[in-house]
């Protein structure tokens, strides 16, 4: 009997510590969501889950603190390292390798797909979901193909830098809206990416500031509107998702040659694959 209690204690830490990993794997995935190109933190924040909490703790912090940062904290782990830690390596990777990389990533998103889907519609659906989820992917996609074909070039100063850390914010806060997106047509970027890298001061504190107050004036909006319109709001955030998705398939590439579309296809499937096997393990976990 004892040891039947004994192995089992064992299974539930094994399973708890699997559990511990396998968020803070997620959460370095946001964060490098967060600064690469083309992906939004936002939309992988998502898709694991965690979107509508973390809103809840910007938004009200001294209220939520107590019963979100437990699940959270992983995450944030997570989420710190993969911004800070891992993002050049990627970004090296996603440097020599950028199609089968952003194919991934869509893959991964393609896969989480199904489990947003089943939380959008917790609270039921309507002729209006699919209204706001309809609305949302036009304008999402036509304002992120906009900025992909304008280019204006501008000079980097405190100002600006500011900016950059509203969109670096909005692209948590909003899924879909990929600071990069917003960043690389103005030039500003590669300027803000390597002043974060290099710690450089004089380009952290006004991204700070712009990201802080980004967060104080928007945050309360959005958990607001979750609250009282929840099957609008999520079926929005599908069709932002979906949109910002398509934006980043490289279409192109598949026509370069025949191995560069084999490995655009292998890494979208393994990315599917890779989603959906997580999805289910998170679920199998959240139930144990």
């Amino acid at each position: 009997m004892k040891q039947a209690c004994g192995q089992t204690m064992k299974n539930t830490e094994n399973k708890s510590l699997v559990k511990l990993v396998f968020h803070m794997i997620q959460g370095a995935l946001i964060g490098l969501g967060a600064v690469l190109p083309g992906i939004s933190g936002g939309v992988l924040s998502v898709v694991f889950g965690i979107y509508k909490p973390v809103m809840e703790l910007l938004a009200n912090p001294f209220k939520h603190f107590k019963p979100h940062i437990p699940r959270l904290l992983p995450y944030l782990i997570g989420g710190a390292v993969g911004f800070l830690g891992v993002a050049k390596l990627l970004a090296f990777v996603l440097d020599k390798y950028p199609d089968p990389s952003v194919c991934l990533f869509v893959g991964l998103i393609t896969g989480m797909l199904p489990s947003l889907w089943r939380e959008a519609g917790e609270q039921g659906r309507t002729r209006g979901s699919y209204l706001s989820m309809a609305a949302a992917f036009v304008i999402i996609l036509v304002l992120l193909l906009a900025l992909g074909v304008s280019s204006i070039v501008i000079k980097p100063g405190f100002g600006w830098y500011l900016f950059c850390g509203f969109c670096l914010a909005l692209s948590v806060i909003a899924p879909g809206m990929s600071f990069s997106t917003l960043l690389m047509p103005l030039g500003l970027y590669t300027p803000f990416v390597e002043g974060i890298s290099d710690l450089n001061m004089k380009i952290l504190i006004p991204g700070g500031i712009g990201a802080l107050a980004t967060v104080i004036c928007l945050a309360k909006l959005i958990n607001m509107l979750f609250d009282r319109f929840y099957t609008y709001a999520f079926h929005a955030i599908v069709g932002i998702v979906v949109a910002a998705t398509i934006v980043i398939i490289p279409f192109q590439s598949f026509a370069v040659s025949a191995a560069s579309c084999l490995a655009n296809v292998i890494c979208l499937v393994v990315g599917i694959v890779a989603a959906l096997a997580l999805d289910r393990f998170n679920s199998t976990v959240e139930v144990g």
